[in-house]
């Protein structure tokens, strides 16, 4: 199908830049010595998930039980859970486990969490391997390295149950998606490997099991410590598709944006200088995450669906505003906007700021192999929980 015929919005991929990326992080995985999980919580696609395990084990990150049932159901039985369990989502991960014969981690972070998912797991007869999640910096959940005493605590209840499993431990560096450069990026990479490193002696010197020591963000592996010794694994993401934030991040470059949205112009508003698109709030996301270091993004930027980049004069175009199914496509200041190049009805390319929030509504991909298409295969992807 032609892009000028595709009905929009439209979640477009680009097939050679995907993989591209993908065999990218795989080689460096393989350089550092480590095993690759990818996380699959930005593609939700099985297909996106073959690409990425491609030469490495297999294993995967989900973030919702949704994508844990859409990947197990489809023969990838190696999972971790990557967000911080209660009893109540253990009863699906169990009846997924008991459907399809998968292995789910999970992960947790303190002592109720332990004997709250321990005595459940004993209700539904089924048993988990265990990570402590590990705070390296980011704030937001997990253990503190130097919480020695927390760390032993969480491993001695995990232990104490008589079907969880301690098998290891898990960060995610996510403050490092705040670094204005490569080196603040590399030194957040060098504390997460130590603190992860760290709590794996600790653990080991306490007599307790220690096989797995994760870690991962697609900009601490793009710009990763010197060296990954004493780690296990990595979970990066989004690196399958980047997206603006990456790029503003130096991470990558524009032509390594393997995802956009594709927009019909609807109409022209002179008075206020905006061309009015068909997706809105809930097709880009209002995430401007990239604006933290450059403020000429507005929602998005704006390609043409023929190019990869703005080289068929129309300039620099982003979307200024977002309504829920309308976007306004502002000039850059100085700039006329090219209303004769984009009439009613014609087609643009969106470049999303956070491509995982951009992707979850949509419930397919429409394959390209160039920029210009056409569009080669339709991919399912999961959405909701």
């Amino acid at each position: 199908m032609k892009l000028s015929d595709v009905p929009t919005p439209a979640l477009l991929l680009n097939r050679p830049v995907l993989e591209r990326n993908c065999r990218m992080m795989a080689e460096r995985a393989t350089r550092l010595g480590v095993q690759l999980r990818p996380h699959l919580k930005t593609a939700k696609s099985v297909e996106v998930a073959r690409i990425a395990t491609q030469g490495h084990f297999g294993g995967i990150t989900v973030s919702t039980v949704a994508e844990a049932r859409h990947f197990a159901m489809a023969g990838i039985l190696d999972l971790t859970y990557a967000v911080g369990i209660t009893p109540s989502k253990l009863v699906p991960l169990a009846a997924i486990q008991a459907e399809t014969g998968a292995a789910i981690q999970i992960i947790l972070d303190s002592v109720e969490a332990a004997v709250g998912a321990g005595e459940q797991a004993v209700q539904l007869g089924a048993g988990f391997d265990v990570l402590i999640e590990i705070d390296t910096g980011a704030g937001r959940a997990g253990i503190r390295p130097d919480d020695e005493r927390a760390i032993l605590a969480v491993a001695e209840a995990i232990e104490r149950s008589a079907v969880l499993r301690l098998r290891g431990i898990l960060t995610h560096a996510g403050h490092a998606y705040h670094c204005r450069s490569a080196e603040e990026t590399r030194a957040i990479a060098e504390a997460e490997r130590d603190g992860l490193t760290f709590v794996a002696g600790r653990l080991a010197a306490g007599g307790f099991r220690c096989d797995a020591v994760s870690l991962g963000s697609t900009p601490t592996l793009v710009h990763h410590a010197a060296s990954l010794d004493g780690i296990t694994e990595v979970r990066p993401g989004v690196y399958t598709f980047f997206d603006l934030d990456q790029w503003a991040l130096g991470t990558c470059s524009l032509d390594d944006i393997a995802v956009s949205v594709l927009a019909t112009v609807i109409g022209h508003n002179r008075k206020a200088a905006r061309i009015l698109v068909d997706a809105g709030a809930l097709a880009l996301s209002k995430d401007v995450s990239a604006s933290e270091f450059r403020n000429d993004l507005g929602f998005g930027l704006v390609v043409p669906s023929v190019e990869q980049r703005n080289e068929a004069g129309l300039g620099n175009l982003r979307v200024a505003e977002l309504y829920q199914e309308h976007g306004a496509i502002a000039a850059a200041e100085g700039e006329q906007l090219p209303y004769k190049m984009l009439p009613v009805g014609a087609k643009v390319r969106i470049l999303p700021h956070h491509a995982c929030l951009t992707c979850a509504p949509f419930d397919r991909y429409r394959v390209i192999d160039a920029p210009a298409g056409p569009v080669t295969a339709i991919w399912p992807k999961i959405t909701g929980w």
